[in-house]
């Protein structure tokens, strides 16, 4: 077996095993530092989280550029693109230690209103040992992006996995020994450190990579911020989107808020884990079809036949959530993370429509036709977080989170317009050949499921007893109801006796 193919593999054992342990984590960490602390936690998890994205994208394009030269066997270039990437880094450190510098200064003023004078004194420990943290690691990546770029894919991602299983251990047997959150930032830091050593040895070792300038070229310095410029922009996108509903609850609430936002938005982005976990195997194939001059109608059906599978696969998970979520939060975390259901069902209906059109995205990629995009999600993520940052004043974190989700609503709205009109896809003809089936069988499904929810009893049992009857209905209706012919004949591939 390859690399490529141990590579993905190894992806997929790294999604189930990020939201297995994180769902079992979770409720655990909060027992023990109690939703206050939590909630600090994760706030200053976020407000270091924007500072992250000085990496510029230099990362993807250590990726892009190693290929490169390693396709063109110039080794003399790869060593005075490397050495120059490590300049920029070292660039990219000092100014992340000024940046961070700054903003330690000036958390009591940003935080006064929301944090006690203990709770602030947590934060500034916290906030020093993640500046450190990053200013380390940032320039570490580039030895992932080394080995993505040598093709050398299993040892980062198991380097990488194995890391997951300690750290968590750690944090369980920190906590139990009376830990608390400045201890679980110090586990992260000694992990992430370690793994860098790890990974430059292997780098060094044997891969036999080297860094030297043995030219100052300030063309490669111009190439290499320009490949990166849109992938930085997508950065800042990511960490709004995902991020700024924690500090602008952490500014204008308290920390127990933070707290329920956090756990809402975890659910909601392991949601799109598993729409990924699909997308991901048909994303190469929109390059070829670039390449190849591929019709826009050949292209919609690619879309129509990602999208749909994608989305059986989401609607699965929607409609158990709208069903047994609340029974699911109030067992996993407990009562007082009710309104995180609120929040990770609004997040689910709203990611659902970008996840589908993944293929879309693809397509803009290989056309190099990214900035748009970019440009879209930036502003309308902005103004949903400004939105979001006027309703949190009265409605808490269900508020924050309606005004963030209505600046990707509107952007997703703008992006289906680019698609039709520039891009030449056959919009129309995608979303209904995408509910064809689909739509009815999921209606009938929410139907059975609620009648499901008669079934006697409480605690974990029952609510595993309701998923399991729900999943084998739904799986079993899919096949005869929702499936068209060919979706027929790959869920035959992968389950023979249905031949």
């Amino acid at each position: 077996m390859n690399q490529l193919k141990k590579g993905a593999i190894l992806n997929y054992v790294t999604i189930f095993l990020t939201n297995a342990v994180g769902l079992l984590l979770t409720p655990f960490i909060i027992r023990h530092l109690g939703d206050a602390e939590y909630g600090l936690y994760t706030l200053i998890g976020a407000f270091v989280g924007y500072i992250s994205v000085l990496d510029f994208g230099l990362n993807n394009t250590i990726v892009r550029f190693v290929a490169k030269y390693r396709a063109e066997k110039n080794r003399l270039k790869e060593e005075n693109f490397l050495g120059t990437t490590m300049l920029i880094y070292a660039f990219i450190s000092f100014l992340i230690v000024v940046i961070g510098g700054i903003c330690y200064l000036n958390l009591e003023s940003i935080f006064s209103e929301s944090l006690s004078l203990e709770q602030l004194d947590k934060a500034k420990i916290m906030f020093l040992i993640l500046i450190f943290n990053l200013a380390i690691t940032l320039p570490g990546g580039a030895f992932t992006g080394i080995c993505s770029g040598y093709e050398a894919f299993v040892f980062p991602k198991a380097v990488n996995i194995i890391r997951y299983v300690i750290r968590s251990i750690t944090i369980v047997a920190v906590l139990l020994f009376g830990g608390d959150a400045i201890a679980m930032v110090i586990v992260d830091t000694a992990m992430n450190l370690l793994v860098i050593g790890i990974q430059a040895f292997y780098v060094f070792k044997k891969l036999k990579v080297r860094f030297r300038i043995h030219q100052f070229e300030l063309p490669i310095i111009k190439e290499i911020l320009g490949y990166s410029i849109w992938i930085f922009v997508f950065a800042i996108v990511g960490q709004f989107q995902w991020r700024s509903g924690q500090l602008v609850l952490g500014m204008v609430t308290n920390t127990t808020t933070v707290a329920i936002f956090a756990v809402g938005v975890m659910l909601g982005t392991y949601y799109g884990a598993f729409s990924t976990a699909i997308s991901s195997v048909f994303l190469p194939r929109a390059t070829q079809m670039t390449v190849a001059k591929a019709s826009s109608e050949e292209l919609t059906s690619m879309m129509v036949k990602i999208g749909r599978l994608s989305l059986m696969v989401l609607l699965f998970i929607l409609g158990a959530f709208i069903l047994y979520g609340k029974q699911f939060v109030f067992l996993w975390v407990g009562p007082s993370y009710q309104e995180s259901y609120n929040i990770a069902l609004l997040i689910m209906l709203a990611y659902t429509l970008p996840l589908v059109q993944a293929f879309a995205n693809s397509i803009l990629e290989a056309r190099h036709k990214m900035a748009f995009k970019a440009l879209v999600y930036l502003l309308f993520t902005l103004m949903g977080t400004g939105v979001g940052y006027l309703l949190a004043h009265t409605h808490g974190a269900t508020g924050m989170i309606l005004g963030s989700i209505l600046g990707w609503i509107v952007g997703q709205i703008i992006m289906n317009y680019y698609y039709y009109t520039i891009i030449e896809l056959n919009i129309f003809r995608f979303f209904k050949e995408l509910f064809y089936k689909i739509l009815p069988f999921f209606l009938l499904m929410l139907i059975l499921g609620y009648a499901i929810n008669y079934l006697p009893g409480k605690g974990w049992l029952n609510f595993i007893g309701k998923a399991a009857l729900y999943s084998a209905i739904y799986v079993l209706l899919a096949y005869q109801i929702g499936m068209v012919p060919s979706e027929k004949k790959l869920f035959q591939k992968a389950i023979p006796f249905l031949k």
